[in-house]
Parts: C-alpha cells; sequence; structure tokens
C-alpha cells in the first residue's frame, strides 16, 4: 500500500513536472510569436506567390532578417491549421509586425493596395497610356481593344470617351487594366445616375449621358473651380437660345492627334462634328473624362444673362464674362492686349 502511495506521489510530481514544462514551452512559443519582427523602418513589400508552401514563405522571411526562427513558426502555422489557409498576393510588412499577426494576414489575404488615379481633364487615350505605365496593373488589352471593352462592361455606349470617373482607386498589385476601368466606369455611372436625378428643372439636355458631355466640355473650360458653375450656366442659355456653343476644347478635340498646339482661324472653320463653331447643339461624344464636380455643374448651372466668356489673360485661369456681343468683343480686346503686353515684356532684355 505504501508502495501505491509513493508511486501515485511520484506520479503525480511526474505530471506537475511535465505541465509546468509545457506550461513554459506554451509561454516562450507565445513569446516569440508575440514579439515584433526585425522590420526595417520604413516597411517591406512581401510577395506569396500562388501554391507557393508556408514553410518556404517562414523561409524566405527568415533569410529577410524579419524572424529568427522559421521552423518555429511553420510547425504553429500547421498545428493551428492556419498554414494551409494562407493566399497569394503582395503584403506590406509594417514596423510592430508579429509572427502571429504576420500569419493572420496571410491568412485573411490582406494584401497591399496600390493605387491609380484617374486626372480630370484626361482623354480616353491619355487614361489608356497611363494604365499601360503602371507597374501595379497588368496590362491584358491594347488601345484598339476599346470595342471589346465596351462590350465587356455590358453598356450601351459606342465610344469610351468620358465614361470613367476621374478619381483615385485601389487595388492589390496584378490587377487587370480591365477591372480598374471597370471600376471607374461604374463608379461614373453611379455618379452620373445620382446626380441626373438631382438636376435642375428645364434643362436643354435630353439624356444623363448629354450632361456627360457637357460636363466634358466645362471640364476642358475650366480652370478655377468658382467658375464651373458660371460656365455651365453660359453654355445652358446658348443650347437654350439656339445659339452655337463656339468652344475652342471642342474644336481641338475634332482635330485629334494632328493638333500642334496652335489653334487657328482655318481650325475653326474646318467642319467636323466637334467644330462648335459649325454646328449647333452638343458634339456626338464628351471631350475628355469630367470629375464629379463639372457633372454637377452642368447639371446645376448659375443663373444670370452672361451668353459670351472669354480669358481674362491675368494668368489665373480666370475668364471674363459678358452679356452682350459689344461686352464680348471689349472684353476680348483687353485679353489680346494683356497678351501683347506680356510678349513684351518677355523680350526685354
Amino acid at each position: 500500500m505504501n508502495l501505491l502511495k509513493r508511486y501515485m506521489a511520484w506520479l503525480a510530481g511526474l505530471l506537475a513536472i511535465g505541465a509546468m514544462v509545457t506550461m513554459a514551452g506554451l509561454w516562450q512559443l507565445n513569446q516569440y510569436l508575440e514579439t515584433p519582427l526585425n522590420v526595417p523602418e520604413d516597411g517591406i513589400s512581401f510577395e506569396i506567390a500562388p501554391g507557393t508552401p508556408f514553410a518556404r514563405v517562414s523561409s524566405r522571411l527568415a533569410a529577410l532578417g524579419l524572424l529568427e526562427h522559421p521552423r518555429v513558426l511553420t510547425g504553429y502555422g500547421r498545428w493551428s491549421g492556419k498554414a494551409q489557409k494562407i493566399r497569394a498576393g503582395e503584403y506590406r510588412i509594417e514596423t510592430g509586425s508579429t509572427a502571429i499577426g504576420l500569419l493572420d494576414k496571410f491568412v485573411s489575404g490582406d494584401v497591399q493596395l496600390h493605387s491609380f488615379t484617374i486626372i480630370e481633364g484626361w482623354t480616353y487615350r491619355e487614361l489608356f497610356s497611363a494604365l499601360a505605365a503602371n507597374a501595379a496593373i497588368e496590362n491584358t488589352a491594347v488601345f484598339e481593344d476599346w470595342p471589346a471593352i465596351l462590350t465587356s462592361l455590358s453598356t450601351e455606349y459606342v465610344d469610351p470617351e468620358g465614361l470613367f470617373l476621374p478619381e483615385t482607386y485601389l487595388f492589390p498589385r496584378k490587377t487587370p487594366d480591365i477591372e480598374v476601368l471597370r471600376q471607374a466606369f461604374g463608379a461614373m455611372q453611379e455618379v452620373l445616375q445620382d446626380e441626373w436625378q438631382r438636376r435642375d428643372v428645364n434643362l436643354p439636355l435630353q439624356t444623363p449621358y448629354e450632361a456627360l458631355i457637357l460636363a466634358s466640355i466645362i471640364e476642358k473650360e475650366t480652370a478655377l473651380p468658382a467658375e464651373r458653375a458660371r460656365i455651365s450656366g453660359v453654355f445652358i442659355r446658348r443650347l437654350q437660345q439656339g445659339m452655337r456653343l463656339q468652344t475652342d476644347p471642342t474644336v481641338i478635340y475634332g482635330i485629334g492627334e494632328d493638333f500642334d498646339g496652335n489653334l487657328t482661324r482655318k481650325h475653326l472653320r474646318a467642319d467636323t462634328a466637334y467644330n462648335t463653331y459649325t454646328r449647333h447643339g452638343l458634339p456626338p461624344t464628351p471631350i475628355a473624362l469630367p470629375g464629379k464636380a463639372a457633372i454637377v455643374a452642368a447639371l446645376h448651372p448659375q443663373a444670370g444673362n452672361e451668353v459670351y466668356f472669354v480669358a481674362s489673360g491675368l494668368g489665373d485661369g480666370s475668364h471674363q464674362f459678358s452679356a452682350t456681343k459689344q461686352e464680348h468683343d471689349a472684353a476680348v480686346r483687353e485679353y489680346l492686349a494683356r497678351q501683347r503686353a506680356a510678349r513684351n515684356q518677355e523680350r526685354k532684355p
């Protein structure tokens, strides 16, 4: 009996020691997993290719000097079942990251996002060039693929100009260009439809697309945000009164890639579908990618009686607005005088 008691006491002690050793091991494991990694101050990008085993991921992290014991992280990943759930992608590892936090990031697919900004007033040619030049975007199409791209967007539009909202878009590395375009197209449709529902009454615009066309002209005509609604008012009144819009950006767009930067009287007289000096109404398509502010201005023009405007020549992008042809002619002469004075000033030694 005494022998059995001694054995049970010995066994209990052994189990206690085992439990203590286990607890100590778990504590050490937890400390290791929760200790910040050796990440550079500016962080580091880390990419996991599809199908990469977690052991390889741990080894690469060790090779980069981020952690000291890759097998410990690998073992924990396998024991927890997380090693089989990591997702491929590019991840941003910042200072303060821990091994267990990094594993959770890999499992959740919290990949690094890149940005692409569409600038107000770009043409679709400029948009496509910028997409092709972005290293984070996977190029899947060439410029001539626009008809197929529009088909893939399930839209009835036959021309891509103006259809993509100027905004900053976020996406993982290697996102196909068509997906970025899909985001921008969807954003434009949402903004255009929402603003169309809020439009002023009695506008000479029959469809949201006509509003988009006018917004693109406003976008190209304005350098000062405060003038958008005022310029919109001029164009709206011209449309209501049957006057031609007579706006240079539409003529330049109609000239296309042959335009050398010098708009002449010959250009203004040469009839094209986009020459608003020779044709009434709006051009057939937008002439650029208008931002939301230009769309709002097109649908909420500033009231007034002005039907003319010309650059002020003050060098700040502002315009001088007029209600009569006589006032406008005087404003044009004033602008030309400022231009001559500026050229004469430049010639002085």
